[in-house]
């Protein structure tokens, strides 16, 4: 099997180590839920990438 193909599948993690949760248990560094970062290491690219949008519209809506 191809690990550097399967490696450049897998979205990164957009942690920031910026990491301090809200009221909401939301990380304000990567606008992840804890839930969310509990579930990224067992997670599959496609899961990866549904939290990552998740994630961006969190911080859109953070900054608008």
């Amino acid at each position: 099997m191809n690990t550097k193909k399967l490696n450049s599948q897998q979205p990164s993690n957009p942690c920031i180590r910026h990491c301090c949760l809200d009221g909401n248990d939301t990380c304000i560094g990567c606008f992840r839920t804890l839930d969310e970062i509990l579930a990224w290491h067992s997670a599959r690219p496609e899961q990866k990438q549904q939290i990552l949008n998740a994630c961006q519209k969190r911080k859109n809506a953070h900054y608008k």
